[in-house]
């Protein structure tokens, strides 16, 4: 017993401290994005924004979206009204985007006919889509002037089926907002990092890219339409199975995509519930593996601190250098990313979001599992 007490935490700390500098390793290889001088785009792009009550986004997402340095004859803007139940559908159709189209995703199902509600109003906008290249981002996601010209460059030179890029958080108020972009951060790097080495393949569908006839290729959403999440990770596992060495990372902080952390722990937990769920579907069980050890190590640090009172200062030096351990390693890849994000500013929050990274990690991880159904946006999803 005295034996396992000291193995189990030294492997899973071992583990995590080889995964964080793997993750390093892996973001430093990768090649940073330029765009090209006098850069002339040829390729067509539908821009899909799949939208639900967002009346307080939905105008400053569609003008940073509107206002691309982009050759207008060359993408559309289509929004999926989601059901919404404020004036979005409204709001947006009084902007002056003549390449704006609206799809009101109630003339099309019902809202007892979906599960995923996303996937759904993203199918049906491809279906419509007048262009080959599909990009996806969130109603409450703003974006640089030259966004589109950098995935459309990067995806031109390399003529990648799947494209992830970053996003970041912004305008935080107090800690746990603050948390969340610093985590973001780190997870950018993470999301990189698994591309370029070909060994955790993440996004998020707040910034990617996709061609339409890889989409269509793969049966589009087909086998994965039974999640509320999972429109953009498990697509893209579904793409890289079809089309191996397919999938680029665009790396340039101007490729970004700003969104705003989730404001209070209730909408932060349903959030990560969300995102959760698709963990035990992932194809790739590598994938599923390295979260399931970063998992378990996180409930090694909490439970060594919890049973300090039973089993004395043993268990407090093993609470010690877990957390230190992992601080260490975290600050490394955390001072990385907000570097290169220019947000070293979020760094004044590390000491505390390591405390809240462990009970996260722990606790999220825990509720997936148990609770298969959670409010999302005034649904019960699972």
């Amino acid at each position: 017993m005295n034996i396992l007490l000291w193995l189990i935490p030294t492997i899973l700390t071992a583990y995590y401290v080889y995964l964080i500098r793997k993750y390093l390793y892996y973001w430093h290889q990768l090649p940073y994005w330029e765009l090209p001088k006098n850069f002339k785009p040829t390729t067509g792009v539908t821009i899909i924004i799949p939208a639900r009550n967002e009346a307080a986004n939905i105008k400053a997402c569609l003008d940073s979206v509107g206002q691309q340095n982009y050759p207008p004859h060359l993408f559309e803007i289509i929004l999926v009204n989601d059901h919404s139940e404020d004036n979005t559908a409204e709001i947006a159709s009084a902007l002056p985007y003549a390449n704006l189209k609206i799809i009101h995703l109630a003339d099309l199902i019902t809202q007892a006919d979906q599960q995923s509600f996303k996937k759904a109003g993203i199918a049906a906008a491809i279906e419509q889509a007048a262009h080959p290249l599909m990009v996806t981002t969130d109603a409450d996601c703003m974006v640089s002037p030259d966004w589109l010209n950098l995935l459309v460059s990067f995806y031109e030179a390399h003529d990648y089926k799947f494209i992830a890029a970053p996003v970041n958080f912004y305008n935080e108020n107090g800690l746990l907002e603050k948390f969340q972009s610093l985590d973001f951060q780190g997870m950018m790097g993470i999301t990189g990092a698994g591309i370029q080495g070909d060994f955790m393949r993440m996004c998020n569908g707040a910034n990617l890219a996709y061609e339409r006839a890889a989409y269509h290729a793969v049966d589009g959403f087909a086998g994965i339409d039974q999640l509320a999440s999972g429109d953009d990770m498990l697509l893209m596992q579904k793409i890289i199975r079809h089309f191996p060495d397919s999938v680029g990372y665009l790396k340039n902080p101007d490729a970004r995509t700003f969104t705003k952390a989730q404001p209070d722990l209730n909408s932060f937990i349903r959030q990560r519930l969300r995102w959760a769920t698709k963990s035990a579907v992932y194809p790739e069980h590598q994938v599923t593996f390295m979260l399931a050890m970063t998992f378990f190590f996180c409930w090694s640090i909490l439970l060594s601190f919890l049973l300090i009172p039973f089993l004395g200062m043993k268990m407090g030096i093993i609470f010690l250098a877990q957390f230190l351990i992992k601080s260490i390693v975290d600050y490394q890849l955390l001072s990385t990313m907000t570097r290169f994000f220019n947000r070293k500013d979020l760094l004044t929050t590390f000491w505390i979001s390591q405390v809240y990274h462990i009970l996260y990690i722990a606790g999220i991880g825990l509720l997936a599992n148990l609770k298969k159904e959670y409010q999302w946006k005034g649904r019960k999803v699972r």
